[in-house]
Parts: structure tokens; sequence; C-alpha cells
């Protein structure tokens, strides 16, 4: 669940930045935004790699 905890927080912390970037046009804030979403994209995919390993394993 660590994961999931982690995914969650991420998202959080981006918050800031997605406001600063969409409603003041913060570029600084828009270029952070895409690196965090970038982190998430990573991690994600490490999360769907360890579902479909455990997957594999229940057959």
């Amino acid at each position: 669940m660590t994961d999931f905890n982690k995914l969650t927080e991420m998202v959080q912390s981006l918050k800031s930045d997605y406001s600063k970037f969409y409603d003041m046009d913060n570029m600084a804030a828009g270029t952070r935004l895409r690196k965090g979403l970038m982190d998430i994209k990573n991690l994600v995919q490490e999360i769907r790699k360890d579902v479909q390993i455990k997957k594999n394993e229940k057959k």
C-alpha cells in the first residue's frame, strides 16, 4: 500500500504548481508540473508491473 500512498502524495504535491501554471501563467511552475507528472508516470508503470507479476503468480 505504500506505493499507492506515495502516488497520492505526489499528486497532492503538484496541486500548487498546477494552479500557478494554469491560473497565473507561471512558466517555471509548468516545468515543475511536467517533471512531477513524469515522476508519477514512472511510479504508475512500476505499480502496473508489480500488479501484473502478482496476477500471473496467482494463475
